[in-house]
């Protein structure tokens, strides 16, 4: 159905603008008078219809291929919620958020989202039927729409995303630098080995004298790189397409899930990011008023790894069954002590959302801490390797040409 960018004046002489979905153009006109706008200017937004000109249509393409950020999202749902508790209707809410987000894609989505609740449809299932909405989210608002709370269910939201905002660019803040320095050093190596080396290799050539193992396994490596490069960008990516085949395969994930959790350093920090985000996502849910098997159901997806996805399978199995959460959770071995014995201390406490949020706010610091100390790791390991395969080259090149100096004198 096609989308319409519209701009007009409501019943009360205010100027309003936003986006409408409707079967034609002439449906949007009776939609929105319906709604009491009157227009000013509308223009098509998506469909066959020709664009204005050829760079606002290249812009529109790639402005729907882009994903929402999280921060957005989070800016989002944190004024609605601000404008729901002012007392403003739902779909006036609507009608100011989209004039009030920037991002275009966001935008044109709760536009959608406004005309679907002024049609009369409940905001959970516009959410649902508009696209980039996760499972929690619409979960949420399905739970605070039924409960009445839906002004607090959104500021929790808004908390949720925050925090995962936080935890993501503080480890991508972490590992920056490091992943600077390995690009640099491939260049490096790479400018060597198709630029450096051929000059000299013919110089070593000339010389009639017998070279190093090192200095001919160079020059070797060298030529094979120059001329066959094509057939190893092409082994590549034959690799990458047959291992992301194999991922998408149930055993093949397994295995790789449980690869990534056995890893020496890496694996540790993988496992406490996993149950930062389970733990903080079970936490709002359960704070929202979702059941705790839907919780449980929707956390196993969040947490990203189908080992901890099983033990809290067999954790929401138990407490269809009458008990506890903890149990299974510590007979699966993936949990630390400390998060089953904050899990069981609040199930007896019937404060088990207020143990989650601890536990989560823990593992955030240890996650921050943990790519810390691998960074700090990681930038000495990287210097060396790249001082190391640097020093290997120039002493393979110029290791002969000191001997060809020495043979002269």
């Amino acid at each position: 159905m096609p989308v319409y960018s519209y701009k007009g004046v409501t019943n009360a002489g205010r100027a309003t603008r936003g986006f409408v979905d409707a079967d034609s153009d002439r449906s949007a006109r009776q939609k929105l008078r319906r709604d009491g706008v009157y227009l000013t200017e509308l223009v098509e937004s998506t469909g066959s219809a020709p664009a204005p000109t050829e760079a606002s249509s290249s812009r529109f393409s790639f402005t729907f291929l882009r994903s929402i950020p999280g921060s957005d999202l989070a800016i989002a749902t944190r004024q609605l919620a601000t404008l729901l508790g002012a007392g403003i209707p739902l779909v006036e809410s609507l009608g100011a958020l989209t004039e009030q987000v920037e991002h275009s894609r966001l935008k044109s989505v709760i536009g959608q989202v406004r005309d679907r609740v002024n049609e009369g449809a409940t905001l959970a299932d516009a959410l649902a039927r508009a696209g980039p909405f996760s499972e929690l989210f619409v979960s949420m608002v399905r739970a605070g729409e039924a409960g009445g709370a839906l002004e607090q269910v959104l500021r929790r939201l808004a908390d949720y995303l925050e925090s995962q905002v936080r935890t993501r660019n503080r480890v991508i803040s972490i590992m920056l630098y490091p992943m600077m320095m390995m690009g640099f050093a491939v260049l490096v190596v790479v400018a060597l080995v198709t630029v450096v080396l051929p000059q000299i290799t013919q110089l070593l050539k000339s010389m009639d004298m017998p070279l190093p193992w090192y200095t001919q396994a160079i020059i070797s490596g060298s030529e094979f790189v120059r001329g066959w490069w094509w057939a190893l960008l092409a082994a590549a990516g034959v690799v990458g397409v047959a291992l992301r085949a194999v991922l998408r395969t149930e055993r093949g994930r397994d295995t790789f899930d449980r690869v990534k959790l056995r890893l020496p350093v890496f694996g540790r920090v993988i496992r406490v990011l996993a149950i930062s985000r389970f733990t903080r996502t079970l936490s709002t849910l359960l704070a929202g008023g979702i059941p705790i098997v839907r919780s449980l159901e929707i956390s196993k997806f969040v947490a990203d790894n189908r080992v901890i996805g099983e033990a809290i399978d067999k954790a929401k199995d138990s407490i269809t069954e009458g008990s506890s959460i903890a149990a299974p959770l510590k007979r699966s071995g993936q949990f630390p002590a400390l998060v089953t014995h904050m899990v069981d201390v609040g199930e007896k406490s019937g404060e088990l959302e207020a143990m989650l949020a601890k536990v989560a706010d823990t593992y955030d610091e240890q996650v921050e801490t943990a790519v810390t100390r691998l960074t700090a790791l990681l930038e000495p390991m990287l210097i060396l390797i790249m001082v190391g395969i640097v020093l290997f080259i120039i002493l393979a090149t110029l290791v002969p040409l000191l001997q060809l100096t020495s043979a002269i004198r």
